[in-house]
């Protein structure tokens, strides 16, 4: 393990010539912002923060982030009016535009590396008023709690994560955020020491030191703030993937777990895919992201409720236009009957009332051995196409996010399998029938 480790090493810390030009990159950027606050007594200081700040960014995408302190006294509109024309006064020659967190913040790209202009509130920690009001913290303790080592370990970690798809805070991920990686490589002080300590990690086990129980299945403390549990914005499934993919490179270190794997396709599968699309009204990624996620989970609930067995969900965007829902069920079509159990017959009134209410529209009804009067019931869809189509036409409101249900009243289209989607789309569908490229490490 250690030889791949000390060659991979050498893949990820940025040269002297890379770290020159991107240092004038970010001081360009920071002497804008810089020049452009000026003009607003509520704004008290700049400073960079992120990874570039602490020294533990990747060569190939490293962002530089500048954060703005602003008066704790300033209102929200205020503070968010102001940090969005100093962003897009002081970076108006790089085409800034609106990104979206707890807070909007301007993004732009300068010779190939984005600037986020990012607006946080002069607290004491603890003091919250946004959550980026925890950045200088975090910026300021680990540079001063990491060591120059550590800081590429922390790069190796990070490359790890990328190459098995699990890096990354945003919605659209829910992965391990950079902030993460420097609190695991803090904790355990080395990226060997990771792998070998996440390998064999109990469900709910606390790293750092946690003063309240947290349910979530591992549990990641922020050293700044007690009351923050990282893990809970990471999903379970990247979790997993950590895990299992710790666990093989750990049996066998190989250089192909820092690069992207191919994963493996099961054509058969493609005809128990549900997709739907929609066109959406365009808002921040984060937002969009967040809605189609929760779409996608409420439909599937409602396809098990109509009798179908969803095997698998997942949601896509393109972040401009189009929206896609898939879902890979055990069966396209399902019994045209179904069993509906009633109340047992020693239940006068209950029983009485059951056979009444469904007499009428059933196809049959008898007492079954559980001492339970039972109706076989006609399904009204037994198609899941048909199912889901009369669902979006009739129900939109259960369940479904406020914010895509006027963009599914505008209109939507249900189709199974590959017909009609691109090629890019056909790649976002592809994960969800396919074999998890984890899993193939131990293959």
């Amino acid at each position: 393990m250690k030889k791949i480790i000390s060659k991979i090493e050498k893949l990820v810390v940025p040269s002297t010539s890379l770290e020159k030009a991107k240092q004038e990159t970010a001081e360009l950027a920071f002497n804008l912002v810089k020049n452009e606050i000026k003009k607003f007594s509520e704004v008290i200081g700049i400073e960079f923060g992120g990874s570039y700040a602490k020294g533990t960014w990747l060569k190939q995408d490293a962002d530089v982030d500048i954060f703005v302190r602003f008066k704790k006294s300033v209102s929200d509109d205020r503070f968010e009016k102001i940090s969005r024309k100093i962003g897009f006064e002081s970076l108006k020659k790089y085409s800034p535009y609106v990104r979206y967190s707890e807070h909007p913040y301007v993004e732009a790209k300068i010779k190939n590396t984005k600037i986020n202009v990012v607006p946080f509130f002069d607290v004491k920690s603890g003091q919250w008023k946004s959550s980026a009001d925890r950045s200088p913290f975090h910026t300021k303790f680990m540079k001063k709690s990491l060591t120059d080592k550590m800081k590429n370990e922390v790069r190796i970690l990070k490359t790890f994560l990328k190459a098995n798809e699990i890096y990354g805070a945003e919605i659209a991920k829910q992965g391990f955020s950079g902030y993460v990686s420097e609190v695991l490589i803090l904790h355990y002080g080395s990226f060997e020491n990771v792998i070998k300590s996440i390998s064999k990690i109990k469900e709910n086990q606390n790293i750092g030191n946690a003063k309240k129980k947290f349910d979530t299945s591992i549990v990641i403390m922020d050293p700044i703030d007690n009351n923050r549990n990282l893990a809970a914005a990471i999903s379970d499934e990247n979790i997993g993937k950590f895990i299992l993919t710790a666990r093989a490179f750990k049996e066998k270190a190989k250089l192909e777990f820092f690069k992207k794997r191919s994963i493996r396709i099961s054509k058969k599968h493609w005809e128990n895919l549900l997709v739907v699309k929609f066109n959406f009204k365009k808002r921040s990624p984060d937002i969009i992201w967040g809605q189609i996620k929760r779409a996608s989970t409420s439909l599937s609930t409602q396809l098990e409720l109509g009798g179908f067995r969803v095997l698998r969900s997942n949601s896509f965007t393109d972040q401009e236009n189009d929206a896609y829902l898939f879902f890979f069920l055990e069966s396209m079509k399902i019994s045209p009957t179904y069993i509906k159990n009633g109340p047992e017959f020693f239940r006068e009134e209950d029983s009485k009332s059951f056979v009444s209410k469904n007499i009428k529209n059933s196809e049959l009804m008898w007492i079954g051995k559980n001492k339970k009067i039972i109706s076989l019931e006609k399904r009204t869809f037994p198609d899941a196409s048909k199912f889901l189509t009369n669902f979006l036409k009739n129900n939109l409101k259960t369940g479904i996010p406020n914010g895509i249900q006027s963009d599914l009243e505008r209109g939507f289209v249900i189709s199974v399998g590959s017909k009609n989607l691109s090629k890019s789309i056909k790649e976002a569908a592809n994960k969800l029938i396919s074999t998890d490229a984890t899993i193939l490490y131990f293959n």
